[in-house]
């Protein structure tokens, strides 16, 4: 930490992250709560495994697996997946675009302070009645019988996050348009800035259906409204359209992050520049657009006729034509490049046939006539994890080696880093690809057991024991992580010693305003070609050293959503408890009055001053 950061209190202290709007200290609370989310998602996971090791188990009871089921979907593709991307999203792309900070830091702040509250939220209730037991995609008809509160929490938790996750794709999204230096046009922006642009994009279109259809559901469980029940006049049908007109986008913001990381890796470790930019560019913001035209394909069974089922087939195999523009710009990439074969490459070269498999099996169920075939089985939950796992969670993985040294001002063990791919990557074939035969011998999802005279035993077995590999796997990671932090041993910029982007240029440990001088971009991979004239820098500037503007903390995020918790529990019991209507006003009125306070307040920040800057060491 720099001087200046000590002198304006911007030390690693409790207080100082619940405060924090630096977008460097929110990845790292990112990278901490998805990292806990992933630990629980995990566990959940097993839990499944080992009921379904062996027939006719009893590990578990059938109401408590659908539980589990449910809660492990929903925590990995909402408090895992997603926080976790937006932890390397915060963390890189506004250093590769030469910005200060993102657009609205306080908005930044807020968002990361949502998406926990809801997560903390949504898992209260393992504690206070029972978990959510629809399934992840909480379809109306089930949700709606459902006994207890679980699917409330599940409602009112996923809104209260998915409020944050909206927050932080138009903070992206602004950054990106305005804040990028000068001469970083937007042909020259880093492959992963242009997945988190996307991806943004994406989360500005695709969470709007889930709030309403998150509503409505509120208003149907604990208001009496009937806008999903079918005896009442609703159409429980209009909850699959608008979870899915969500959830297969939602498919797409996990990806295209990925996809950037691992254009980033290829790039990196292969030494040459990304093959095919504009075309990969371009497939991006196609697979965006094509993304919002497929979601009918999750409901080819539902009875909407054969043009629709047409129309949705149509797309859904169109939709893999730009991804396959990205896997041969990626091998073209590698080939003839001087590869380094460094545990983020790993995880890179393993992901391409790993994605790729997924990829064909989607286009298979692409086809209406073996969808028909192929639904609610398990070779639905194979293809769905080897494009999750095998794309996002891979990617992610990566991304933390890759970043740690940037993040961090340390580096991760190759060695435990090897050692944590190949017991995750055998461990992910294992467990997932034998499951595309027992989808095909006939086995259904979601099914807490099975008959010994089903022929389905040895491969549930096989998949049991891939799980415990991936189990070891993340266990090893933990090892890794801890080892590092008590080391500490720092290792400056670049330490992998072939960055290519912005980010590998800043000193280390990164100053809290990142650039002294607002640097001046000269084409893409602007730290190699400033590496290859010799910049010993790395960078050229734009500008003379002058103040930086800075904003100021604020407690004022976590209060508001505190506010937001608080309420949620008022609705929740509304109508039961004579203690709900105060507490939900009392909530309300905790996050309105600290919107006042933020309102009313002048906030305009501080400036830290030129003579400072340049008696920082490295000042010019």
């Amino acid at each position: 930490m720099s001087s200046i950061a000590q002198k304006k209190g911007f030390g690693a202290t409790l207080w100082d992250y619940l405060t924090t709007v630096d977008h460097k200290k929110i990845a790292v609370m990112y990278l901490i709560a998805g990292g806990l989310f992933f630990v629980i998602g995990g566990i959940e996971a097993m839990l499944i495994r080992i009921q379904l090791a062996k027939p006719d188990n009893d590990f578990v009871s059938a109401g408590l697996f659908n539980e589990i089921i449910t809660m492990h979907g929903t925590t990995m593709i909402f408090l895992a997946a997603m926080p976790l991307l937006f932890a390397f999203m915060n963390a890189v792309m506004p250093l590769q675009i030469g910005a200060r900070d993102v657009a609205f830091p306080f908005l930044n702040s807020l968002g990361f302070w949502l998406f926990l509250f809801g997560g903390v939220f949504l898992n209260l209730s393992w504690f206070m009645g029972g978990a959510p037991d629809a399934g992840w995609t909480s379809y109306a008809s089930l949700s709606l019988a459902s006994p207890g509160h679980g699917i409330d929490f599940y409602a009112i938790g996923l809104q209260i996050a998915g409020a944050g996750t909206y927050i932080a794709g138009i903070n992206f999204l602004v950054t990106i348009i305005n804040m990028r230096a000068p001469g970083m046009t937007y042909m020259r922006m880093p492959l992963m800035t242009w997945t988190t642009f996307v991806a943004s994009a994406l989360i500005l279109f695709a969470f709007p259906p889930l709030t309403i259809g998150l509503f409505f559901l509120i208003l149907d469980r604990m208001f009496g409204g009937n806008f999903f029940d079918h005896t009442m006049g609703g159409n429980t049908i209009i909850w699959e359209h608008l979870f899915w007109i969500f959830g297969h986008p939602e498919v797409y913001i996990l990806i295209l992050p990925a996809f950037g990381i691992f254009s980033e890796i290829f790039a990196i470790f292969a030494r040459k520049r990304l093959f095919g930019y504009s075309s990969m560019v371009f497939a991006t913001v196609l697979i965006g657009f094509l993304g919002f035209m497929v979601w009918a394909h999750h409901m080819f069974t539902v009875g909407l006729g054969p043009t629709a089922n047409a129309i949705f087939a149509v797309a859904t195999m169109a939709i893999a034509v730009p991804t396959g523009m990205k896997i041969f710009n990626w091998l073209l990439t590698i080939w003839g490049g001087s590869i380094k074969v460094t545990t983020p490459m790993l995880y890179a070269l393993g992901f391409i046939p790993s994605f790729v498999a997924g990829g064909v099996t989607g286009v298979m169920q692409g086809a209406a006539p073996l969808d028909y075939q192929l639904h609610d089985s398990y070779f639905i939950v194979a293809h769905f994890h080897y494009v999750i796992v095998g794309g996002v969670v891979l990617a992610i993985l990566a991304a933390l080696h890759l970043w740690w040294p940037l993040m961090f001002n340390q580096m991760l063990s190759e060695t435990l880093g090897k050692w944590t791919f190949w017991f995750f990557f055998i461990g992910f074939h294992l467990t997932f690809f034998i499951q595309h035969f027992l989808g095909l011998m006939g086995m259904p999802r979601r099914v807490f057991t099975f008959g010994a005279n089903q022929g389905w035993d040895l491969f549930n077995l096989i998949s049991s024991i891939g799980a415990i590999f991936m189990a070891i796997g993340v266990v090893i990671l933990v090892v890794n992580i801890i080892i590092t932090v008590v080391k500490n041993v720092p290792v400056g910029n670049d330490p992998w010693g072939d960055g290519r982007t912005l980010e590998w240029a800043i000193p280390q440990p990164v100053p809290f305003y990142n650039f002294k001088q607002t640097p001046l971009v000269r084409g893409l991979d602007t730290f190699w070609i400033e590496k290859q004239e010799g910049n010993k820098e790395g960078m050229t500037y734009a500008e003379p050293i002058s103040d930086i503007h800075m904003p100021n903390n604020s407690f004022v995020p976590f209060v508001m959503t505190l506010g937001l918790f608080i309420a949620g529990f008022g609705a929740l019991y509304n109508g039961e408890k004579d203690w709900a209507v105060p507490v939900l006003v009392l909530g309300l009125a905790i996050t309105f009055a600290s919107m006042a306070v933020r309102s009313i307040k002048d906030d305009h920040g501080y400036h830290i001053h030129k003579e400072d800057l340049m008696n920082e060491k490295g000042g010019k």
